[in-house]
């Protein structure tokens, strides 16, 4: 082959693939649908970017309350920090839209719904109620992901077979 075929075909290659939309990279999808999913996954990274903020200043309330000898607070500040690393995890996977958002969404739902149940029991104390607030919220941003990439996979699974 002589070098100007391979060079066509090098460009050709390279045309192809950037006009190849990526999962969670490359060029975004333009359209409002496109639009309305890049939106959905924002809407729930930053949920759960929010809600790790939050469960990581509750720990160290929880922990300070614990070196006061309130030992009661030892669950929540458990809670508060696994919840936390899910809450981590869940933001980078949704952020990137990778394949595997729906099952950290469910494990961050999960996670979010014990740490809040956790927290609400200590309704008299300020920023627990708020813990468990934002926990609540991000536990519904993940279940409304969860239903989001499943109607999206289900429409991608028709589209294909229709094609």
């Amino acid at each position: 082959m002589c070098h100007r075929s391979v060079v066509a075909v090098g460009i050709v290659v390279a045309l192809a693939l950037s006009a190849t939309p990526t999962p969670g990279g490359g060029q975004k999808d333009k359209t409002p649908a496109g639009d309305a999913h890049h939106a959905a996954f924002d809407k729930c990274a930053k949920a759960c970017s929010d809600c790790q903020r939050q469960c990581a200043s509750c720990a160290t309330h929880c922990a300070n309350l614990v070196a006061e000898g309130k030992k009661e607070h030892k669950l929540t500040l458990k809670s508060c920090l696994d919840c936390a690393d899910v809450c981590t995890t869940a933001a980078q996977i949704v952020s990137r839209q990778g394949p595997l958002a729906g099952l950290i969404c469910k494990a961050c739902a999960d996670a979010c719904n014990h740490c809040g149940k956790a927290c609400e029991k200590h309704k008299n104390d300020e920023h627990m109620r708020r813990c468990a607030e934002e926990c609540f919220r991000c536990e519904k941003a993940c279940r409304d992901m969860m239903a989001h990439v499943t109607a999206s996979t289900a429409t991608a699974g028709s589209l294909a077979r229709a094609e």
